[in-house]
Formats: structure tokens, sequence, C-alpha cells
């Protein structure tokens, strides 16, 4: 399984941004994915997560503010960031975990969001 993000930039507090993480490869065998985040000199963090089943997982600090989704059509998933704070600039990893002759766990790049105040 390969992963790539996209739809970072930079946007004013306040603003939205909608991420995108496209899956390729042995995508029938992912079973929960996720977002996670690290910001200069921190420790990357969980985000949001979401199981093929479509349950969702929220850190504290983004809940009633970013969405995460997922299409299995597409093979991609989304995290659409709203109210966005000067705190949340990081540097965004898309994951991908499940089964495949073994558990298995991917990442993606990673994308830049930068929210200015």
């Amino acid at each position: 399984v390969q992963l790539v993000e996209s739809g970072g930039g930079l946007v004013q507090a306040g603003g939205s941004l909608r991420l995108s993480c496209a899956a390729s490869g042995s995508t029938y065998s992912i079973n929960t994915m996720g977002w996670y985040r690290q910001a200069p000199g921190k420790q990357r963090e969980l985000v949001a997560t979401i199981t093929s089943g479509s349950n969702t997982n929220y850190a504290d600090s983004v809940k009633g503010r970013f969405t995460i989704s997922r299409d299995n059509a597409k093979n991609t998933m989304y995290l659409q960031m709203n109210s966005l704070k000067p705190e949340d600039t990081a540097v965004y990893y898309c994951n991908a975990a499940g089964w495949f002759r073994g558990y298995f766990e991917v990442w993606g790049q990673g994308t830049l969001v930068t929210v200015s105040s």
C-alpha cells in the first residue's frame, strides 16, 4: 500500500482546508486510516482515525472543527479542517494499517499546513 497526501497550504486563522490521502496498491487490505500531525519541536500526535466501517475517533483538540471521511470507491481519505487555529500548524501525515500476509502500517510523505494569526 502506498499513500500520497495533498491539500496542505497556508491559511489564515478561522479559515478552512481539506486534506486528501490517496491510497494505491493492496487497498482492500486496509482496515484503519488516520491523520497524524507533527508540529516543529513536538512529537507526532493523533488527529483522527476512521475504520473500514466508518467508525471515527478524534483528538480532543480538533473535535467539532475537523471531520475525517473516507471514500472506499476512490481509495481516498479526507480531512476537512474548519476554524483553523495557529496551533494547528504542522506537517500532516496520512496513515493506513491492516492485514496482508501479516500486520502492516504505512505512512504518507506528509503535507504542510500553516495557519497564520
